[in-house]
């Protein structure tokens, strides 16, 4: 059975670099993606710069300007994702989290208070509050862990030091 889980095993090695090839073939259509949606912020800018009142943006105006913004930072962020996911192979937690954080941000900022319910608005508080409690958490842990991993390094630095340390007062007392 651990044979089916080694790198070694033809099937699974032929299955992760179909993955791998599906995850590059995501970056490039991403980076489209990208590319189409910078052109779209630039259309939505102009078109709304054009509509009468000539050269004047209304509220509604800027929320759909900042809305098209927000979604292109977004395929940004799940670009990052996937590179760092080809990079390290490990899908990073913290990573997600702060993309997810900035899809609600986005939903957020182009919110119409007027056409939704307060049901809505709760839901999406409570969303927030979670996602950023789940963050901060993430956070937190990941600095307990670099601290740790500090700790034992230093650790081993000082024990290598006091080594060769004793190291040098042995060779000395031998020459004495």
């Amino acid at each position: 059975m651990d044979e089916l889980y080694s790198m070694q095993e033809p099937l699974i090695f032929k299955l992760k670099s179909i993955i791998r090839f599906a995850v590059r073939l995501l970056a490039i259509l991403m980076t489209l993606v990208i590319l189409w949606g910078v052109i779209d912020v630039a259309w939505v800018l102009y078109s709304h710069l054009m509509d009468p009142p000539f050269m004047m943006l209304t509220i509604s105006d800027i929320l759909d300007t900042f809305g098209a913004f927000m979604a292109v930072l977004i395929a940004i962020e799940i670009f990052i994702n996937i590179t760092v996911y080809l990079q390290d192979d490990v899908i990073h937690v913290k990573i997600v989290m702060a993309t997810a954080l900035m899809a609600i941000a986005r939903k957020v900022i182009i919110l119409d208070f007027s056409k939704i319910s307060s049901d809505y608005i709760w839901a999406t508080a409570a969303l927030v509050l979670a996602m950023s409690l789940g963050y901060w958490l993430i956070l937190k842990w990941s600095e307990h862990e670099e601290t740790k991993i500090k700790r034992h390094l230093a650790k081993q630095t000082m024990a290598h030091a006091d080594e060769a340390e004793d190291g040098g007062h042995q060779q000395v007392s031998r020459k004495q």
